[in-house]
């Protein structure tokens, strides 16, 4: 298991600097995709693991039991830090998140009453 908690945090550390570079590279001081970068390098990383026949037994497991944990983590964080970054933008960014939420609410109950139209 720390073989796999080993990798994916290599497979971190080189996302996070792969997006920081990005932003330096576009003029942003932020961070673009380090997270996107961090698990696309961890999917190649437990492809390349199985195609050299190293996935057996703990390895397998751990690097497993990481992969499945490590997304929705990184989405809860991820979503954390975009709800901060709206609720201190300003009332625009609290609208342009909202809208779009109200409006697709009002289709589900739309096509909802199209393919259920006695209810």
């Amino acid at each position: 298991m720390i073989k796999g908690l080993a990798l994916l945090a290599a497979c971190f550390l080189l996302g996070m600097w792969c997006g920081a570079l990005l932003g330096t590279w576009l003029g942003i001081d932020a961070n673009v995709g380090g997270v996107g970068f961090a698990m696309a390098f961890l999917l190649l990383s437990k492809e390349y693991v199985t195609s050299k026949g190293w996935w057996n037994g703990e390895f397998g497991f751990g690097l497993d039991f990481w992969n499945k944990l490590y997304i929705p983590i990184v989405i809860a964080m991820a979503a954390s830090l975009n709800v901060k970054s709206a609720v201190s933008a300003g009332i625009l960014a609290l609208l342009a998140g909202t809208i779009p939420v109200l409006v697709a609410f009002g289709v589900v109950k739309i096509l909802l009453k199209q393919i259920n139209p006695e209810k």
